[in-house]
């Protein structure tokens, strides 16, 4: 009987996806593998998104499976972020985890692999002596900023929004401006804050901490975690790098191919820039007018995935997917679509991402700078323009821009109006300038490393192996 690794991410698709792929790695390492999931009632992103998600996995890995945990209903939060409402929500889905872990006897569990910010979780793992660890999605220099956090916010009395661009000192890290912060972060006074401190707190009390990163990428964060300088005092468990690890392709595809591919191939090498924004980057009407006369400026070859504004006025923010697919002629500049016909391309809603980045007509990538979308587009050898929009990404900017040097800024996005002006300069840039070349040079040595990094015997897989044996030979609880 093959044991059972548990794997339980919070809501929101970047989660579940790195989880799932993760999940992939220990089914091939002779594990049954559950993915267990909760429903949110707030924002997460497109509707759908998650059931089709999980829809197609069953579909295409009938022994990978899912269990959904009973709705629960959430007190009132006045937090106006989705984090502080994500730790209500896996507080309250404790019971549930522990009912069906505790009746999961077909095959014994040999770990329990949580999100973030499911640390509260681990009690239940304690409860019925399960192995726990930890998966955290981002990269390890993210890592060791939110766990050196319960110890910089003793050392403060003012919030991360009165400091301005005060930089901040985080051990292994370049210096961070206090702005560039995640956004539940900024006050120390609201409920997503007081969750982050508490979690991450937390979080050396797992058996192991497993990163999205590669260990060359990373040197200096990893080194300050391992000499004790991120938690100093504390004894940290060991920290597992497998990545990079990211969407396959499979069971996210029908059986034709998508139409940005068969474009692309008619592109010549390395021609063509790809924006993309996530799952849950919406722009204005106003922005999407400005990114395209930007486009139309440069002269380059592009591919663009265009999503609906939210009828808000957001621009750049997490928000709720617009029900309907966007109206190009109506969103975009009149004529904007048949003059850039010859060497552009427009897609609603949606691209397959990781294939695109990989195809070979693709040489330059503008992006949320989800760490998703980062590990994708450094497998593909693309350097990148950063336009941070939620969550970490303005410190992945931070670490993209002056600590890796494989990206650079997006001017003006602190503003949430990007002009015309600076697309055009740096789209083409990207494309022609001798900065763009050279780093493109540099990603493609990043790229190098990477591959290495999961192909047999590198250490990422190296890392994976370590854990399959461990738990392989744990002895079961009677």
């Amino acid at each position: 009987m093959a044991k059972m690794v548990v794997l339980y991410p919070s809501p929101g698709m970047g989660h579940l996806v790195s989880m799932v792929e993760l999940g992939k790695l220990f089914l091939h390492r002779g594990f049954a593998v559950t993915v267990v999931t909760v429903e949110a009632s707030y924002t997460t992103g497109a509707a759908n998104a998650t059931s089709d998600f999980i829809s197609r996995m069953s579909s295409f890995h009938p022994s990978l499976s899912f269990h959904r945990l009973p709705a629960v209903s959430l007190p009132p939060n006045t937090s106006p972020h989705h984090e502080a409402h994500a730790f209500d929500l896996l507080r309250l889905s404790n019971p549930y985890l522990l009912d069906f872990l505790s009746s999961s006897r077909s095959s014994p569990v040999a770990a329990l692999i949580v999100d973030f910010f499911c640390t509260l979780a681990l009690d239940v793992a304690a409860e019925l002596r399960i192995p726990s660890y930890v998966f955290f999605t981002c990269n390890a220099s993210v890592l060791a900023a939110f766990l050196h956090l319960p110890i910089l916010h003793t050392k403060l009395t003012a919030s991360f929004k009165d400091l301005g661009a005060a930089h901040l000192q985080f051990p292994g890290l370049p210096p961070i401006p206090a702005s560039d912060m995640p956004l539940p972060l900024l006050d120390r006074e609201d409920e997503g804050y007081k969750g982050f401190l508490f979690h991450y707190d937390r979080m050396p009390e797992a058996d192991g901490i497993i990163v999205n990163t590669f260990a060359s990428l990373e040197l200096r964060p990893l080194q300050a975690i391992a000499d004790g300088l991120v938690v100093p005092g504390r004894k940290m468990p060991p920290v597992y790098c497998v990545g990079p690890v990211i969407a396959s392709g499979d069971g996210s595809q029908t059986e034709r191919r998508h139409e940005s591919l068969e474009w692309l191939d008619s592109q010549p090498l390395r021609s063509v820039v790809f924006l993309c924004f996530g799952s849950l980057g919406v722009f204005s009407a106003a922005q999407l007018r400005e990114v395209a006369a930007g486009l139309e400026k440069s002269g380059q070859r592009f591919l663009w995935v265009v999503r609906s504004p939210d009828g808000g006025g957001n621009s750049g923010k997490m928000t709720r997917a617009a029900a309907t697919e966007p109206e190009l002629e109506e969103l975009l500049p009149e004529g904007f679509l048949e003059r850039t016909r010859e060497r552009g391309k427009v897609v609603r809603s949606w691209a397959p991402q990781a294939e695109v980045l990989r195809h070979a007509a693709v040489g330059g990538f503008v992006t949320h700078c989800g760490w998703n979308s980062v590990l994708e587009a450094i497998v593909g050898g693309v350097p990148m323009v950063v336009w941070p929009l939620y969550a970490e990404q303005r410190m992945n900017k931070v670490l993209l821009v002056e600590e890796m040097r494989l990206a650079v800024e997006m001017k003006g996005f602190e503003s949430g109006m990007v002009a015309a002006g600076e697309v055009e300069d740096r789209v083409r840039g990207l494309m022609e300038a001798e900065w763009g070349k050279e780093m493109r040079a540099r990603v493609e040595a990043v790229m190098a490393a990477a591959l290495a990094a999961v192909a047999d015997g590198g250490p990422s897989i190296s890392a994976l192996n370590e854990l399959a044996a461990t738990w392989k030979n744990l002895k079961s609880e009677p």
